[in-house]
């Protein structure tokens, strides 16, 4: 997996899936969190996000106030993020 950041935009490229993988995308999403309200993240082509992921990013909408926007590249996580009823929690489109 592969994560970059510009301003409040986040990319996550390939698969996630391991521990090492919400240890980068949360410390990426606390960074772009401490200088904007806003987050927008682009999923490119993850077929799924673990439970971690998710639990986290719940937390920033329904803690933390983040304002999230979420484009997802790949149907079978849309999918997911539809069967949990999250895809309105975080502002989740399929593009």
């Amino acid at each position: 997996m592969e994560i970059y950041s510009s301003q409040n935009d986040v990319t996550i490229k390939g698969n996630i899936k391991s521990v090492n993988d919400f240890q980068e995308i949360k410390a990426c999403l606390d960074d772009v969190k401490s200088q904007h309200g806003d987050i927008n993240i682009k999923i490119v082509d993850s077929l799924s996000m673990t439970s971690s992921v998710i639990g986290y990013l719940n937390k920033l909408v329904l803690k933390d106030g983040i304002n999230l926007k979420i484009s997802i590249g790949n149907m079978q996580l849309m999918d997911l993020l539809n069967d949990l009823n999250l895809s309105s929690t975080f502002n989740a489109k399929k593009v």
